[in-house]
């Protein structure tokens, strides 16, 4: 059980370091040039754009790393 948390774990920690390399900074594209006035205008799209997705999936791999260190520290003791 320990070396399939290991692995799975593993995944998880790759899954995260892939995710938060595939997000745009803040000051990319239209947002960085215009600060305040594109930002409001475009926010009504913000859920259903790839950065939204890779953000939801973020939190996502960021909770299931947080378990997996938390069993796998429990299973070590």
């Amino acid at each position: 059980m320990e070396i399939f948390l290991t692995i799975i774990h593993l995944i998880v920690s790759i899954a995260v370091i892939v995710i938060v390399l595939l997000q745009s900074g803040k000051s990319a594209g239209l947002s960085g040039s215009i600060a305040g006035g594109a930002e409001t205008f475009f926010g009504k799209n913000k859920g259903r754009t790839l950065d939204a997705l890779l953000g939801k999936w973020t939190s996502v791999a960021a909770i299931a790393f947080i378990i997996t260190s938390v069993i796998l520290s429990l299973f070590i003791k």
